[in-house]
C-alpha cells in the first residue's frame, strides 16, 4: 500500500502554506467545513449502497471519526473566538467530481478515488503546516494524520475490491487533474485551493 506522500504527484506549493500562515481564521472554518463534508461524503455512500458490507464497515467508522473532527475543529475555533461564516467552496473537489463516470459501477470507483485524493492532500497539508503553527495547533493537527491517513488507505482498498480490473490507469487520469488543481492559479484560498493570486 501506498503512503499518502507516494499516492500524490506534487506537494503543496510554498505560496499556499504561506497564505494558510496568514490566514489561519479561514483556514480553520474551511477545515471545518471539510471535516463536515467528508463525514457527509461517507454516509451518502452508505445510503447508496447498503449491499456492500465492506464499504459499510469502514464508511460508518470514517463518518464516526469525521464528525468528531468538525467538532475538535468547531471547538479550536470557539477557543479563539473565531466566527463560524459561512464560506463558498473551493473549485478543488468540483472539479475532481467532474471525472466521476455515469455509469453505477465505475461511479463507485470513481468516487472512491476522489475521496483517497481529498484525504491524501489533507494529510500532506497537515504534515506541512503542523510544524509552522502554534504548539496547540502543530498537536492538533498532527492527532489527525494517523486517522485521516487511514482514510485515504480506505477509499483506495475499497475502490480496488470494487474494480473488475487494476485501477492504476483511472488513479493517474485523476492525479494528472488534482496535479493542475493544486498547481495552477486559485482565487480563493480554501484548504484545498491551489496557488493564491493575491
Amino acid at each position: 500500500m501506498s503512503t499518502f506522500l507516494d499516492f500524490l504527484s506534487c506537494e503543496t506549493p510554498i505560496a499556499w502554506i504561506e497564505a494558510a500562515l496568514s490566514n489561519q481564521s479561514l483556514l480553520l472554518i474551511d477545515h471545518a467545513n471539510c471535516e463536515k463534508k467528508a463525514a457527509a461524503t461517507a454516509m451518502n455512500l452508505m445510503y447508496r449502497h447498503t449491499t456492500k458490507l465492506e464499504l459499510l464497515n469502514k464508511m460508518s467508522q470514517l463518518a464516526r471519526e469525521e464528525l468528531l473532527h468538525f467538532q475538535q475543529v468547531v471547538q479550536v475555533m470557539t477557543e479563539r473566538e473565531i466566527e463560524y461564516v459561512r464560506l463558498g467552496p473551493s473549485r478543488y473537489a468540483a472539479r475532481l467530481r467532474e471525472l466521476v463516470s455515469g455509469n453505477e459501477k465505475e461511479g463507485l470507483i470513481d468516487t472512491l478515488i476522489v475521496g483517497a485524493f481529498i484525504e491524501a492532500r489533507s494529510c500532506e497539508r497537515f504534515s506541512k503546516l503542523a510544524p509552522m503553527l502554534d504548539v496547540k495547533l502543530e498537536r492538533f493537527y498532527k492527532s489527525l494524520l494517523k486517522s485521516e491517513a487511514r482514510h485515504f488507505e480506505d477509499y483506495l482498498q475499497l475502490a480496488q475490491l470494487y474494480s473488475d480490473k487494476d485501477i492504476g490507469d483511472r488513479i493517474e487520469e485523476f492525479k494528472t487533474l488534482e496535479n493542475q488543481l493544486i498547481n495552477s492559479p486559485d482565487d480563493k484560498f480554501r484548504f484545498h485551493s491551489g496557488v493564491p493570486v493575491n
